[in-house]
């Protein structure tokens, strides 16, 4: 019988649900038992967008006043891989020296199960009668498109009249060691395509031909030779990775009709989407010449840069990770993208969770006195903002 109140159980009990996106294999069955058992209302709730797979999300919520301390996270997983190279099978959530192994453990099935083993801790030492409410806001579409995730799960919230005062989100945030970093923001991402065009011809006769390589290389020297900025006072520079340069071309004596490249930034809190795009096009008109014929498209981007300043909020999570780990986390904005993203549009977020070192990796794993001590972190923030 397993039971909620453990989070290295309940943890477990996610692990053996093969959740691969956009897979839930039960996974969110689960938790919603769980949470229902305890007095929680549940909503199950699936979203769908033409050209992307179904996804299956969970709100539950107890309480009706306020403050209203919500936790979200996501259930679904990344492939495992080559299985066979696991020392532990994937999906088993063997325990081998005081640590977990599965996919999972790191991201972010031990974050999910820790939050509701400390929700239901605090509701068992009150009699089942939170002073406030709790919330739950759960995925399966966090490590997919997240088209059909959280950003319509806080859509269908919001027309409810669904309020949150603060927002927990249970991503792996430690570099190292259980308490190292809260995160209280992160960078951007805008994703651009670069194409040059140019005229096919014999490499013996390049006066016939118009080779588009040459005209790109000073393109992607203009777009790295100066820095984007220089930092803020929470973030680091913005930086433009170029992640693909290709043309092809598999003959040696060809010249091609054209070169294309792919870039990724991921930027501060100086830039949005749009003036970061016009920056970018503004670089390349001026270093492509009046002979240069190209295009430069950017993906959609729904990875804004964000922040929750310092204050009351982060300082009450602050102290209650420093005084179960004893170690005062620093202020991060590093990393990649979120969820966290979508909630900072309906109230304060931060993100802490397990250490994230062998997350998405080959014999993912937690320690399982690092899941005890997220748990009894996460009950004195609930205790503290619920009051």
């Amino acid at each position: 019988m397993l039971d909620p109140l453990d989070p290295v159980a309940l943890t477990q009990a996610l692990i053996r649900r093969r959740s691969v996106t956009p897979a839930d294999d039960g996974a969110l069955d689960l938790l919603a038992d769980v949470l229902a058992k305890a007095g929680f209302e549940t909503h199950r709730l699936t979203f769908s967008e033409p050209g992307s797979a179904d996804v299956e999300n969970l709100y539950a919520r107890i309480g009706v006043d306020a403050p209203v301390m919500l936790f979200a996270g996501h259930t679904d997983v990344v492939p495992p891989g080559d299985e066979a190279q696991w020392s532990h099978p994937p999906f088993a959530a063997d325990i081998v020296d005081g640590v977990l192994y599965g996919r999972g453990a790191a991201d972010m099935k031990s974050g999910v199960a820790a939050s509701v083993s400390a929700a239901l801790r605090y509701l068992a030492a009150l009699e089942g009668r939170p002073k406030g409410s709790i919330a739950f806001l759960l995925t399966g579409d966090e490590e997919g498109p997240a088209v059909n995730g959280t950003v319509k799960l806080l859509e269908w919230a919001k027309a409810r009249g669904e309020l949150f005062d603060c927002c927990l989100l249970g991503e792996p945030t430690n570099p190292e060691a259980l308490g190292d970093m809260i995160k209280i923001g992160r960078r951007g991402s805008l994703t651009g395509r670069l194409t040059v065009e140019g005229v096919q011809g014999h490499v013996a006769y390049p006066h016939l031909a118009d080779n588009p390589i040459r005209r790109l290389a000073p393109l992607l020297a203009a777009l790295m030779a100066e820095p984007l900025d220089h930092g803020t006072a929470q973030f680091g520079p913005s930086n433009l990775e170029f992640t693909t340069v290709d043309v092809g071309n598999l003959a040696t004596n060809v010249i091609p009709a054209r070169a294309r490249a792919v870039f990724n930034i991921r930027f501060n809190d100086l830039w949005t989407a749009e003036t970061l795009a016009d920056e970018i096009r503004a670089r390349l008109e001026r270093a492509a010449g009046p002979q240069a014929r190209y295009e430069v498209a950017f993906d959609r981007s729904n990875s804004p840069a964000f922040l929750t300043p310092p204050g009351p909020f982060v300082s009450l999570v602050s102290d209650a990770v420093e005084e179960v780990t004893g170690r005062k986390p620093a202020l991060s904005t590093t990393g990649g993208t979120s969820d966290a993203r979508f909630i900072r549009n309906y109230c304060p977020v931060l993100e802490f969770g397990l250490v994230g070192a062998t997350m998405h990796q080959i014999d993912e794993r937690a320690e399982i006195a690092d899941i005890e001590a997220l748990t009894r972190i996460y009950e004195r923030v609930l205790a503290r903002v619920l009051g």
